[in-house]
């Protein structure tokens, strides 16, 4: 059964969802603690997390140094005067706050939107505790809705996508298309994959996935997430993962 932690009311005249998504970055700092050692995510809601932990440390001494996810991430953190350090020199992080395109009850995720999926894993798989933010539209029954993005390698491209293709029921495709391809911060290419909302049992179809050559990840992190920051028009709440690690 999901713990919810907290709910935080919003003032009721706050129905913008930025205004929303931007309270709920902010409470994820809730988690911070002097001299963490962070994974700073990617994404429109944890940018406030990482803006927030730049103020934080510029104006009540807060003291922590990040990995970023992403290029966008690193010039932000830099922007702010955040020490960042590489992940080989941090060793296992403390806590990684990132966000999500989906989450549903088991705390699986999509991820993948903004085309970071592959470092993100890396750094939440490096980590003791994931907070993901995000607002109430990306809670659902059943992962899919929202397309499933794979990083590819750009060779032969088509024989992976194909592949792909025999197990996804919709659409496969090349996100920017073939004339203009969407590049990863690795120099990979994404595949936005249409499986619908029927990813009843994501961590056997990551699996499934894996194993076919050109891909290099699969936007579904199973088995990850411990808690869910979320913003709602009712205000912002935090639920808890009964079996993860910061119950």
């Amino acid at each position: 059964m999901v713990s919810i932690m907290s709910v935080a009311h919003v003032d009721s005249d706050v129905s913008d969802i930025e205004a929303l998504k931007r309270e709920a970055g902010i409470t994820a700092c809730d988690f911070v603690k002097n001299g963490m050692k962070l994974g700073l995510g990617t994404g429109s809601t944890v940018r406030y997390t990482v803006l927030e932990i730049g103020r934080r440390m510029a104006e009540e001494g807060l003291s922590v140094v990040g990995v970023p996810t992403s290029e966008a991430t690193r010039q932000l953190a830099e922007s702010l005067g955040i020490p960042l350090v590489t992940l080989a020199d941090a060793g296992t992080l403390d806590l990684v706050i990132d966000g999500a395109d989906e989450f549903d009850a088991e705390f699986a995720l999509i991820k993948g939107g903004g085309g970071a999926l592959t470092r993100e894993k890396i750094v939440a798989q490096s980590s003791d505790g994931m907070v993901v933010v995000a607002d109430d539209s990306k809670q659902v029954e059943c992962l899919g809705a929202f397309d499933l993005p794979i990083e590819i390698l750009p060779f032969e491209w088509r024989r992976t996508s194909e592949r792909i293709g025999a197990i996804c029921a919709g659409a496969v495709s090349l996100r920017g298309g073939e004339e203009a391809p969407f590049v990863t911060d690795n120099g990979g290419w994404i595949l936005d994959c249409r499986f619908g909302a029927l990813i009843d049992d994501p961590a056997t179809l990551e699996s499934t996935l894996l194993e076919i050559a050109g891909v290099v990840e699969v936007g579904l992190f199973v088995g990850i997430c411990d808690a869910v920051v979320m913003a709602s028009t009712g205000g912002i709440i935090t639920l808890v993962n009964p079996s993860g690690r910061l119950a």
